[in-house]
């Protein structure tokens, strides 16, 4: 358990030690969340919550039944719920999903995601590929990663643009769903 305070909030985290960054918030999450703007009206899609940390500090700016986390890995879920409901994010939904599988939610303005990308590319392809497709026209997609070239090509061939914010070593990709007639897949 960790408590850390980002933009004068402070959070307190229960994590475990096989669970991605366990003992604090991961540079590039913060990176991520250092570009983003939060309102009231949002609905968003925290993909790949790992224990919560995005979508719990959106709670904190937006209404916690606008927010969806997801994860694949049950223990993931299993915290997420546990640290919404200590850091008084109570209405978060936090399904057990891979990728888009168990979600039924659509019309998001905001997904954003710090997706493994140590390995090969087929998780952020699908998150990306899907992802545009579960955003309303207007809505924004993030994904920070610490590689730029393939993230960069995938986001412009769905989104067909993408702005890169370049934070601490990470790559902060934000592109927004401007027509539908680039649908893919």
């Amino acid at each position: 358990m960790f408590t850390e305070t980002i933009s004068d909030i402070e959070l307190t985290f229960e994590t475990a030690k096989t669970i991605f960054s366990p003992n604090n918030i991961d540079k590039g999450t913060l990176a991520m969340l250092s570009v983003v703007d939060f309102s009231a009206e949002d609905k968003l899609l925290d993909l790949g919550c790992g224990y919560g940390i995005v979508g719990i500090y959106a709670a904190k700016f937006m209404n916690p039944q606008n927010i969806v986390m997801s994860d694949i890995n049950k223990k993931c879920v299993e915290l997420s719920k546990k640290n919404a409901q200590a850091n008084g994010a109570d209405g978060v939904k936090v399904v057990l999903s891979n990728g888009f599988e168990n979600i039924d939610d659509k019309d998001f303005t905001l997904i954003l995601s710090n997706p493994p990308y140590h390995a090969d590319f087929s998780i952020p392809k699908h998150f990306i590929e899907k992802g545009f497709n579960r955003l309303q026209i207007g809505g924004r997609f993030y994904m920070v990663t610490k590689r730029k070239e393939w993230y960069k090509n995938k986001l412009i061939a769905i989104f067909g643009g993408v702005k890169i914010h370049e934070i601490d070593g990470y790559f902060v990709f934000q592109a927004e769903k401007r027509n539908a007639s680039y649908a893919r897949r």
